[in-house]
């Protein structure tokens, strides 16, 4: 093996680098983009019956006189640390930003936790008896 033929450590060929691109590529970035390919809606599929397992979701009559929060599909692949293709992931997510405060910010959100934060209480809470 001739000297200018070992690879540099951290460094990837162009190949690897124009097929990782074309990868990229293939998320869609519409809806109906996504519900043209198999994959995908196989995806939004696994995505809805998630929500309904998980409970995540109720749905529930519209009040009168109030505006809904809109969702929208956000699509990611997802790689095995080889960079071969591992997932196609689908989320249905919900357009937060369209929230005004005191209208309807306080009467809708979704907590979330990090693990660490939780050690941390649990551990004060030890400490403190």
């Amino acid at each position: 093996m001739d000297i200018d033929d070992v690879p540099v450590r951290g460094t990837r060929s162009l190949d690897e680098i124009y097929e990782s691109a074309q990868i990229a590529i293939a998320e869609p970035n519409s809806f109906e983009e996504a519900e043209a390919d198999e994959g995908w809606r196989q995806a939004m599929v696994n995505e809805i019956n998630m929500i309904q397992k998980n409970q995540t979701w109720q749905l529930v009559e519209k009040p009168a006189n109030r505006k809904t929060i809109g969702v929208k599909w956000v699509y990611r692949v997802k790689h095995n640390a080889d960079g071969s293709l591992n997932k196609l992931k689908a989320r249905l997510v919900v357009k937060g930003f369209s929230q005004r405060y005191g209208l309807d910010y306080i009467e809708t959100f979704a907590p979330v936790a990090r693990l660490d934060t939780i050690r941390l209480l649990v551990a004060l809470a030890a400490q403190n008896q």
